[in-house]
């Protein structure tokens, strides 16, 4: 059991999951596996490492640098591949589009590598706790009393995972499509995922996907600072909500670089940051 890899897809959870008392070492996988650069599916080349690590940048407003996200990219997979066929390696993944996708690929990454102890764990609910969003919003002992509902990941599961990724590699709305209209999945939060995702691409009449919809019927309402923005727009989405802050901002920024512009940002700067920052969100209005 001391041999036990955890892996997770948030900083919060992983802290969390470190303070659980639980056997093993704790691993936080960071990335987003349902957009960006078309990509080969499973195990990435550098290449393909590289071009996330671009992405990941860009989508940030330069709030990450790609060098620092390529090591820590280039980190994960070191991680994996030192990994040994027999370790026991333990998922923990929430149910929306952020970690299905995730966990989809780093499930087709571990069958490439002939991994065989593989165990998931992935809640919709917990009592207590609504709306329930995830993982994060669980302290240390609900995480622990959630170890005992792991399950042995099948070779099915595998297989379906496989399927999941190419289709976000690729970025296949058909074969994303067929996957949202699946009754039953082997991963049944991958549908849902899915479908979710579809509803990103942009509306035939308006341009726009649904987070950038939801952000500018927020504004339209009168929610004018970040704060209300993102309270109004995490009360309209259906949980789990897949996106946070720095997805919200990035939104409202294009809206504000449209022609004609949606939105308009007044404040310390004309675009919200989106990473880390000296500035205060508190002094931004849209």
């Amino acid at each position: 059991m001391g041999n036990m890899l955890h892996i997770t897809s948030g900083d919060i959870a992983g802290g969390s999951l470190k303070k659980a008392a639980l056997p093993g070492e704790v691993f936080v996988w960071h990335d987003i596996l349902y957009d960006g650069p078309r990509r080969a599916p499973g195990w990435p080349d550098a290449e393909t490492l590289n071009a996330r690590a671009f992405f990941l940048e860009e989508s940030t407003g330069g709030g990450l640098d790609r060098r620092k996200v390529a090591e820590t990219l280039r980190r994960q997979y070191r991680k994996l591949a030192a990994s040994a066929p027999d370790r026991r390696i333990v998922l923990w993944f929430d149910a929306c589009l952020f970690d299905q996708s995730m966990l989809a690929h780093v499930l087709a990454c571990l069958r490439s590598r002939n991994v065989q102890k593989i165990e998931l764990l992935c809640v919709d609910a917990f009592p207590g706790i609504e709306p329930y969003h995830g993982l994060g919003q669980l302290q240390p002992d609900q995480l622990a009393s959630l170890f005992v509902r792991r399950r042995p990941v099948t070779d099915a599961q595998l297989g379906f995972a496989e399927q999941v990724d190419a289709a976000f590699a690729a970025q296949d709305f058909r074969a994303l499509a067929g996957l949202s209209r699946m009754a039953d999945a082997p991963l049944p939060w991958v549908p849902a995922a899915a479908a979710r995702w579809l509803q990103e691409r942009p509306d035939p009449e308006t341009g726009l996907g649904r987070l950038e919809s939801l952000a500018l019927e927020a504004i339209r309402s009168g929610c004018e600072t970040p704060g209300k923005i993102f309270a109004s727009v995490a009360a309209a989405e259906n949980p789990p909500q897949f996106w946070g802050d720095t997805t919200l901002w990035a939104k409202i920024n294009k809206l504000a670089e449209r022609k004609p512009p949606l939105v308009s940002i007044s404040g310390p700067r004309d675009r919200l940051p989106q990473w880390e920052s000296d500035l205060r969100l508190d002094d931004f209005k849209i």
